[in-house]
C-alpha cells in the first residue's frame, strides 16, 4: 500500500502549495526573512521607539460559518473572516498586527478549495499590511467529513506597555461608542442557520426577508476589520478601552474590559438593529437576553472614550469613513451590561 491508498495525497498537497504560492508571497513585507516551504517563518522584529515592547498573540477559528462555505461553495471569504477576527482580537489590547499563521485541516485535500481559502486569508493580510508568514495544511482521512475542512489562525502583534488597553482611567460618565458590524460576523451561526434553514425552510439562493439580498449574501458577509478605522486614534489617552463583540455579544464582551466598580448602560434605541437580527428574533422566538448574548446586534466593536473633550476624537473617527453610534455610558455599579430604552431611561 502507498500513502495515497491510505487517503493522503502528497501530490495534491504539492499542487495546493503551487496554487497558493503567488497569493502568499504577495503578502510579504521587508520584515519577512523566509519563503514558503520553510519549516518555520522568519520575521525581523522592529521595536524602534517602544520602551517596553510586548508581543500579543491570539488564535481563533471561523466556527460554524464554515458550514455555509460548504453549502454555498464560497471558500475565499472565510479566509478573510479569520484574519479580520484575529486582528480585532489583538487590536482591543492596543496591539498592531505583525504577521499571521494559518491552519487548514481536511479529510480530502482538494487543491482548488485550499487555494481559494488561502486567497481569502492572503487578501485579509494584504488589506492589513501584514505577511502570511506560514501555516499548515493537513490531510487527515476520517477526522473530518469528506467534503469538509476546519480553519484556524494565529496572529502576533506588538504594543508598547504604556499603550496597552484597557486603561485604568475609566470613570463614570465615559462614553460607549459602537462601530457597526457587517451581519453575523463569525458568531451566532449555529442558531442563525438552524432558524433560517430548519425553521424558515429557506435555501442559500432564496431572498432574505425584507432585503434585496440572498440568504448566502447576508450570512456570508465578511467579518469587518476595524484596524484602519482605529489605528490613528488607538494610542490617544482618551481611548480607554475596546471590546470586540464576538461570542457572548454585547452582554459578555463589554464587561471583559471594565473595572469591577463600573457597569455599562446601553441604550437599545441608539442604533438601528439590522433586519437580519429582527427576522431571527421573530422567526426563532428568541428571548431578549439570549438575543443580545448570542448576536452582535449590528455592533461589531465598542470603544470606551472620555465623556468630555472628545469632539476631535470623534471627528477623527468619522474621517476614516467609519460610521459610529454613541450607544451608552459608564456608571457606578457591579461590572456588567444594563440595557435601557431612551424612553424609559
Amino acid at each position: 500500500m502507498t500513502y495515497k491508498d491510505a487517503g493522503v495525497d502528497i501530490d495534491a498537497a504539492d499542487e495546493a502549495n503551487r496554487l497558493m504560492k503567488k497569493e502568499v508571497q504577495a503578502t510579504y513585507t521587508e520584515a519577512v526573512m523566509s519563503d514558503l516551504g520553510s519549516f518555520g517563518g522568519l520575521f525581523r522584529l522592529d521595536a524602534t521607539g517602544k520602551k517596553e515592547p510586548l508581543l500579543v498573540a491570539s488564535t481563533d477559528g471561523v466556527g460554524t460559518k464554515l458550514k455555509l462555505a460548504y453549502r454555498t461553495g464560497l471558500h475565499d471569504t472565510v479566509g478573510r473572516d479569520l484574519v479580520n477576527h484575529c486582528i480585532n482580537d489583538i487590536l482591543v489590547q492596543g496591539a498592531m498586527p505583525l504577521f499571521f499563521l494559518d491552519y487548514i485541516g481536511t479529510s480530502k485535500l482538494r487543491p482548488h478549495i485550499i487555494a481559494a481559502i488561502v486567497k481569502g486569508i492572503s487578501e485579509g493580510c494584504r488589506q492589513a499590511g501584514i505577511p502570511l508568514l506560514g501555516g499548515e495544511t493537513a490531510e487527515m482521512p476520517g477526522i473530518y467529513q469528506r467534503e469538509e475542512y476546519d480553519l484556524a489562525g494565529t496572529i502576533i502583534g506588538l504594543v508598547d506597555r504604556k499603550d496597552l488597553l484597557p486603561r485604568d482611567t475609566m470613570e463614570e460618565g465615559d462614553l460607549i461608542i459602537g462601530l457597526p458590524s457587517e451581519g453575523l460576523h463569525t458568531n451566532g451561526h449555529s442558531l442563525a442557520q438552524r432558524i433560517i434553514f430548519d425553521t424558515m425552510g429557506l435555501a442559500v439562493e432564496d431572498a432574505f426577508p425584507g432585503t434585496d439580498r440572498t440568504v448566502a449574501e447576508i450570512l456570508m458577509a465578511p467579518h469587518r476589520c476595524y484596524l484602519s478605522a482605529l489605528k490613528g486614534i488607538i494610542r490617544d489617552s482618551r481611548v480607554k478601552g475596546l471590546a470586540h463583540i464576538t461570542g457572548g455579544g454585547l452582554t459578555d464582551n463589554i464587561p471583559r474590559v471594565l473595572p469591577a466598580h463600573l457597569q455599562a448602560i446601553i441604550d437599545r434605541d441608539a442604533w438601528m438593529v439590522p433586519q437580519l437580527f429582527t427576522v431571527l428574533e421573530k422567526e426563532g422566538n428568541i428571548p431578549q437576553d439570549d438575543l443580545y448574548r448570542t448576536f452582535n446586534m449590528g455592533i461589531g466593536m465598542v470603544l470606551i472614550i472620555a465623556g468630555s473633550d472628545n469632539d476631535d476624537l470623534l471627528r477623527a473617527l468619522g474621517k476614516q469613513g467609519q460610521d459610529f453610534h454613541i450607544i451608552g455610558r459608564l456608571q457606578q455599579g457591579k461590572r456588567k451590561v444594563v440595557y435601557q430604552r431612551a424612553s424609559t431611561a
